[in-house]
């Protein structure tokens, strides 16, 4: 089976998910960041957060977005401690993040108990500059793994840097989405005909690269609306080379 997409809580969805299931995790969890003041980053909205009052486009917002520092420490070390039980030995893990939440996110996977391996940086060309300040046009990706890796279960050299810019008018079809030209490139550390789950799929960008590329993928959404157009984009990507039998969305 290609893909299999869960539309609920991310949490609830991983603890019915078989041991070693998988062979990478690669996911854009909510930053919970967005703020100057620990009041912004918890009183405003998704949309208010992370997208300009002039924007041209009503984006569906999602929800996730509002934990303090402590809340969102404690949430991503106990979801990623479930997603390592789903990983197979010497698989992989890849999570974004912002630089304000940086640190809470490498002491997240090291409580979950993987091995922190580094930190990628992604790129964004088309980042708005800020007068007499530095432009923040970086947003990172801390990566670990499920104990020591086998080299020999993916011979692929993969870069530390990765440019790309945020998907723009009709294309844009999430707040915060992913490029998926960038997402091919990550999903090759799982090793070709491998597993790749997201339990924060968004609007599929994740799932879409995995198929693209030769990977099965496992996905879980919270928002009805997001699950909705990442099952149209997942089977779109699945047209080139399967049939529609070879899926399932599941509620």
């Amino acid at each position: 089976m290609p893909f299999s997409l869960h539309q609920g809580d991310a949490l609830s969805v991983l603890s019915t998910l078989p041991d070693n299931c998988v062979d990478s995790v690669i996911t854009d969890p909510p930053y919970n960041s967005g703020g100057r003041t620990a009041k912004e980053r918890t009183s405003r909205t998704a949309r208010q957060k992370y997208t300009s009052g002039d924007a041209g486009h009503t984006l569906a917002d999602f929800t996730g977005e509002n934990m303090d520092q402590r809340s969102y420490g404690f949430w991503l070390t106990q979801i990623m401690t479930e997603a390592q039980r789903a990983t197979r030995p010497g698989g992989t893990a890849l999570l974004f993040t912002d630089w304000r939440q940086l640190p809470i996110t490498t002491d997240a996977i090291q409580a979950a108990g993987w091995v922190w391996r580094g930190v990628l940086a992604w790129h964004k060309p088309a980042a708005r500059p800020q007068k007499g300040r530095f432009t923040q046009n970086c947003e990172f990706i801390v990566w670990g793994s499920n104990g020591d890796m086998d080299g020999s279960r993916n011979e692929v050299y993969l870069p530390g840097l990765y440019s790309g810019s945020q998907p723009a008018g009709k294309k844009r079809q999430h707040i915060t989405q992913k490029p998926v030209e960038v997402m091919r490139e990550l999903v090759k550390i799982s090793p070709p005909g491998g597993t790749v789950l997201d339990f924060c799929a968004g609007s599929g960008s994740t799932g879409v690269a995995a198929l693209l590329e030769g990977r099965d993928f496992i996905g879980v959404e919270k928002t009805r609306h997001y699950a909705e157009i990442a099952s149209d984009r997942l089977t779109e990507a699945l047209r080139q080379t399967y049939s529609q039998d070879d899926f399932v969305l599941t509620a």
